[in-house]
């Protein structure tokens, strides 16, 4: 598929994903949506994709919904944004399933959907100068983007409330010190820590990782009888993959293992 409204490149098993509408604060409008589920679809289907880097072209990660497009649908703007919301939502189902660590670098405001969207990532890292607001509600609207399923496990319930309902802006530093993200670095550092933090992981071994992802998707919804069964099957799944049974006897043998992501 042919880009244009993010970049999509591949080197050394990362996969590295800019929203490219700059001169819109990459504010989500219907094209860079079904960009982005394409691009979730191809880095879920490539086993060579082994760590994936989400960011933002410009001055901003991402500010939201494209209003202007949404505007601009007129009487079909439910439908449109139903559609916008749905494809949305399929891709960010793929990153969150797929075996690769999905590392958000926040590398300016993130707003509405971008707010969303920063919060699903496996590894959130955060220029010192980005800022996070939901400002959904601002707007007369309720959260999309998987805003409602993953604030709340990084902030707890009352927290989430005070962001969703009084659209109180976090500096990096609030949002690391609110569980939201995992480390805030100097803004002319961010590309390079998040490539070296991708590159690291894709050395890894990726299906434990999928394994991991999967796992706790469900740590704050299943039983313990359900959650205990998901990890006897997984554990027992892994252990006879070539990176399980590669870090077993490298772990016997006292060596560093070499992980394929197999």
């Amino acid at each position: 598929m042919n880009f244009e409204a993010l970049s999509y490149e591949v080197s050394d098993n990362v996969a590295t994903i800019t929203l490219n509408r700059p001169d819109k604060g990459n504010a989500l409008n219907g094209q860079l949506i079904e960009e982005l589920f394409e691009a979730s679809i191809l880095c879920a289907g490539d086993e060579n994709v082994r760590a994936v880097v989400i960011t933002g072209a410009g001055r901003q990660f991402c500010v939201g919904g494209d209003l202007d497009h949404m505007v601009a649908a007129d009487k079909g703007a439910e439908q449109e944004m139903l559609r916008m919301a749905t494809l949305y939502h399929q891709g960010l189902i793929r990153f969150s399933h797929m075996n690769a660590p999905v590392i958000m670098a926040v590398n300016g405001s993130a707003g509405g959907g971008g707010f969303s969207l920063a919060l699903a990532g496996d590894i959130i890292m955060a220029a010192d100068t980005a800022k996070f607001v939901s400002a959904y509600t601002a707007s007369g609207l309720t959260p999309d983007g998987s805003g409602s399923y993953f604030l709340p496990k990084h902030v707890g319930l009352l927290r989430a409330k005070e962001l969703f309902l009084t659209n109180r802006v976090l500096t990096a530093a609030e949002a690391q010190d609110w569980g939201m993200v995992t480390r805030v670095v100097p803004a002319d550092d961010l590309a390079d820590e998040a490539r070296t933090q991708a590159l690291a992981l894709a050395s890894g071994p990726s299906q434990a990782y999928g394994g991991v992802k999967r796992l706790l998707a469900t740590a704050y919804a299943d039983p313990i009888e359900a959650q205990l069964d998901k990890e006897s099957v997984s554990i027992a799944r892994m252990g006879v993959t070539e990176d399980g049974w590669n870090g077993i006897r490298s772990f016997l043998n006292r060596v560093k293992p070499v992980f394929k992501g197999r």
